[in-house]
């Protein structure tokens, strides 16, 4: 079965120039809730002087309309944005590191070892309020910064987020250079430490390469994939970082390949008239290639 996690009202959002008012945002995501995406990460909390665009996320939170079928969740980079994250009834957190030690550094201002050290209590506390946890490894293609990353890179990365307890795990193309080798060259060792269903795969657009990303992930028997409807987003730490891959091509790619999908595309037509009005420019389905 596939699992989509809408990632427009975060990853979409954050590196955005206009503000969105909590209102739009609110209500986008009430509309994504009605497409039959499986969760959608609503908002981060994180300090606002370094995004300001999530600077409302506790509002966020309290002024959707939940609903059952759906996951609401949240990034959250330590301590104090777990305890901002409980306070709103979140239903799962992720925390974030990045196989590539520049971008690590660049991002938040760690290194990959000290990020990994400082989700500790995060995670202890969060598996004490029953709260999934997802870990993001950024970068585990190409760093804007370090250029290609090998495979056993981002390889240590997961094991040490196996061995710290999160649920599942997101595989990012942050520059959205990967090519379907490189995902079969990393999947194959990444498979073998981690079942394929605790695994998400996370891609960019940039290069154009993004469906064939996915479409090749689900060979390998992949089943969950993050998107941003109408392809919004990109990455403040990497500046050549484009559109995610828009949720509707990935719906699209997967019903050709023969996978049931259940998300309404008019629906998901909606939520994105909704984003192109907040951010006052149209949004597609499908990304124009670079």
């Amino acid at each position: 079965m596939i699992r989509l996690i809408e990632v427009g009202p975060r990853d979409g959002l954050q590196n955005e120039a206009i503000t969105v008012p909590t209102a739009d945002k609110v209500q986008f995501i009430n509309a994504l809730s009605e497409s039959g995406v499986d969760e959608i990460e609503a908002s981060a909390f994180v300090s606002p002087k370094w995004v300001p665009q999530l600077a409302d996320a506790n509002d966020v939170l309290a002024q959707i309309q939940r609903r059952p079928n759906v996951t609401y969740s949240a990034l959250v980079p330590n301590e104090k944005g777990l305890d901002r994250a409980l306070a709103a009834n979140v239903d799962k957190i992720a925390v974030f590191t990045a196989a590539s030690e520049k971008f690590n550094r660049k991002n938040i201002n760690a290194s990959v070892a000290r990020s990994l050290v400082r989700f500790v209590p995060v995670i202890r506390r969060a598996k004490e309020a029953n709260l999934p946890i997802r870990g993001y490894v950024s970068t585990s293609f190409w760093c804007p910064y370090s250029g290609k990353i090998e495979p056993e890179a981002v390889v240590d990365v997961v094991q040490n987020l196996v061995d710290l307890g999160v649920d599942d795990i997101s595989i990012g193309d942050t520059i959205g250079k990967a090519v379907p080798e490189e995902v079969d060259a990393l999947l194959e060792q990444i498979l073998p430490i981690v079942p394929a269903e605790r695994l998400a795969m996370h891609f960019h657009n940039t290069y154009g390469h993004a469906v064939e990303n996915v479409l090749r992930s689900y060979e390998l028997g992949i089943r969950a994939f993050d998107a941003s409807v109408g392809g919004v987003g990109g990455c403040p730490y990497a500046p050549s970082s484009l559109g995610n891959v828009p949720t509707e091509q990935v719906v699209m790619a997967l019903r050709e390949a023969g996978e049931e999908v259940s998300v309404d595309l008019d629906k998901m037509a909606a939520a994105r008239e909704i984003l192109s009005g907040a951010l006052g420019r149209l949004l597609h389905a499908t990304s124009p290639l670079p």
